[in-house]
């Protein structure tokens, strides 16, 4: 393929000011989305480049799960790895994620009892797979009957409750990390053990002195701050502290939305799970949005579903991972459609608003001039008429074909 040319599509949903373009267009060079704009006008501005076709199918921008545990807890909870083939999980799990049109992940590093890595050591590995990965450095509590705690920095060692708030690990952490993940535990995770394992799940891991701390860390070094965070108590603090972004806010009450609201907080849903608390629902997601909180949808993969969601189509309690990134936003996605709200904002969920968590709202994301060519071929909207990853036919990465599924 040249590395400029021109495609076309039944329709292009950019995410942007331009919203949907039917029998639109783009002009890609170099990896860069150059213009954007109709099929009639381009034929003749573009007449002596190339061509590619797709006027049957819908052009999107690629999806971004900007909540995802793929290359720390994933390989050991999915294959009977070792240190030796751990990196080698990891990659066949990046492949899944880009084969399910996500071309940009938020990846947490928590540390891990059998993963002796360091947070540079999984950069490496990636910096030669066609997918954008933000990396935050987190600690992370598991709820068992004896609470255990890790930090990305001392990695496979465990750390007492109070180093958690210590001055010199957080400093590090902050500045080891790209964007605001889950970069502390304000609850106790359930992890993807099963209730019966980790009884002391949600419990509150901090102080609100503590967090006072944590933040003004973050803050000091220019860096934004989330957190893993459930129930009235802990999304409470976590606004009294002044967080940035709160992951799973499970529970947040209609009060709260409203202060997270005027605060500026950002808010990463998951709807299949991750913490002790009933998971977002559609109703949750589309009450966060009518108070235009920008909210993104993401997996927090690999996770097992919550029992009790009865939006989700799950009828076991096996791992989910990115390929299901489409299927549990399409109850929300739905919903906001029904409440009359435009396929470009409901589609923002899983790209332009991830995108933006990640720092990266101005390189990918939408299908604007400048950004990096990352899009979709697919037979609908993904999420919103398309949930099967089958239905996503090619899958480009700044301007290169990565995925292609034959039509």
């Amino acid at each position: 393929m040249n590395n400029a040319y021109v495609i076309r599509g039944k329709k292009l949903v950019t995410v942007s000011e331009k919203g949907t373009i039917y029998d639109g267009a783009m002009f890609i060079k170099d990896g860069k989305i150059i213009e954007v704009g109709s099929w009639t006008d381009f034929r003749h501005k573009y007449a002596e480049t190339e061509v590619i076709d797709y006027s049957s199918y819908v052009i999107t921008p690629s999806l971004v799960d900007c909540h995802t545990h793929l290359l720390e807890f994933a390989p050991t909870s999915l294959h009977p790895i070792t240190n030796e083939t751990h990196f080698l999980s990891g990659k066949a799990i990046l492949l899944h994620a880009l084969s399910s049109g996500i071309t940009a992940l938020g990846e947490q590093i928590c540390g891990h009892p059998m993963c002796d890595f360091s947070i540079d050591e999984y950069r490496e590995v990636v910096k030669d797979i066609p997918l954008d990965i933000s990396f935050a450095a987190t600690s992370i509590s598991i709820g068992f009957k004896e609470l255990t705690h890790f930090t990305s920095i001392t990695k496979s060692s465990p750390v007492k409750q109070k180093d958690l708030s210590n001055f010199l690990l957080v400093k590090e952490m902050a500045q080891c990390s790209d964007y605001p993940g889950e970069n502390i535990f304000i609850n106790a995770t359930p992890a993807n053990f099963t209730a019966d394992i980790v009884p002391r799940a949600g419990e509150i891991m901090y102080t609100l002195e503590e967090l006072n701390k944590i933040v003004e860390i973050y803050h000091q070094f220019g860096k934004q701050i989330g957190a893993h965070v459930a129930g009235y108590d802990a999304i409470q603090m976590t606004l009294d502290a002044g967080l940035d972004v709160l992951h799973h806010a499970h529970g947040i009450t209609d009060e709260q939305i409203v202060r997270a609201k005027q605060q500026g907080v950002k808010i990463v849903a998951t709807p299949m799970g991750g913490t002790h608390l009933e998971p977002n629902s559609p109703e949750n997601i589309l009450k966060l949005t009518q108070k235009n909180i920008p909210v993104s949808i993401a997996t927090d993969a690999y996770l097992p579903p919550y029992p009790d969601a009865s939006w989700l189509p799950f009828q076991d309690q096996d791992l989910k991972g990115p390929d299901m990134l489409m299927l549990i936003a399409h109850p929300s996605m739905k919903l906001l459609k029904e409440n009359g709200y435009d396929e470009n904002d409901i589609l923002s969920l899983l790209t332009a608003n991830p995108a933006d968590i990640l720092g990266n709202g101005n390189e990918f994301g939408r299908l604007v001039n400048g950004m990096d060519a990352n899009f979709l071929v697919v037979d609908g909207i993904p999420g919103l008429d398309v949930t099967d990853i089958e239905e996503i036919r090619k899958v480009y990465f700044r301007g290169k074909k990565v995925i292609d599924r034959a039509f």
